[in-house]
């Protein structure tokens, strides 16, 4: 069941569950495995990335594996991460960010200078869509410092972007839902397709930046503040979140 509906998920961009029923076919899965970890295969659901590149694009293989985010939906798990933290370092600060559902990309830029963008895939291999990247405004083409640098972000279409466009769907052409939209957007053959819709991108890691060491995850956040100004939703929504203590 998991299989099937992560690939209409990630792969066909159309849901057949929600959110909170995907959710918890991952709960009881991990479950089982708890309970019988003799049932662990490799190709399991929670030893994956769910996911795969489509054909369709140039293959890119990530140069940092980007992972899939642990959910956590009780206070009682996030003790338990907190406790599995501290267990390994107990000077621990939290960074409190908002989770937007979207679609995974990474940015790489030489120099300063994006060169490259791709989709998550499987973790290890993603896709090529550096052409439907560059139709959105908030992604700058040259950073404030000629760095090499590649970062996440996730890519969305907001809830009051995405009414206004189905407002001017006929009715049986309306869209199903923003995350869907946003990932079929990215996927679009032609890029002319991909600039008609209002896609905006949220920028929340450092993958790889071989010229800083950062200290700290607060740290490099407030570097790509500085350098990637043209992000006014990065710029403005982080602002907010770094005040936040846990």
């Amino acid at each position: 069941q998991i299989a099937y509906h992560s690939d209409l998920y990630y792969n066909q961009n159309r849901t057949e569950i929600s959110d909170y029923e995907y959710d918890m076919l991952m709960q009881e899965i991990k479950r089982i495995e708890s309970e019988f970890p003799q049932l662990v295969t490799a190709d399991s659901p929670t030893q994956t990335v769910q996911g795969i590149a489509n054909s369709t694009f140039e293959k890119v293989t990530h140069t940092v594996k980007m992972e899939s985010l642990l959910d956590a939906f009780s206070y009682e798990e996030l003790r338990d991460f907190d406790d599995r933290v501290k267990a390994v370092s107990s000077d621990v600060q939290y960074v409190v960010e908002t989770k937007i559902d979207g679609l995974s990309v990474a940015l790489e830029y030489k120099q300063g200078e994006f060169i490259r963008g791709a989709t998550r895939g499987n973790g290890f291999i993603g896709e090529d869509i550096t052409e439907n990247l560059k139709t959105i405004k908030n992604i700058p083409s040259k950073l404030k410092e000629k760095v090499d640098i590649i970062v996440r972000g996730e890519v969305f279409i907001s809830k009051k972007d995405f009414d206004d466009l189905n407002e001017k769907q006929d009715e049986e052409n309306k869209f199903a839902n923003a995350r869907n939209l946003a990932a079929g957007s990215l996927r679009q053959l032609d890029s002319t397709v991909t600039a008609t819709r209002p896609l905006d991108i949220y920028i929340f890691n450092v993958q790889k930046c071989e010229s800083i060491n950062f200290s700290s995850h607060i740290e490099s956040l407030k570097y790509l503040e500085k350098i990637m100004l043209d992000l006014k939703n990065f710029a403005k929504e982080k602002k907010k979140l770094w005040k936040t203590k846990v």
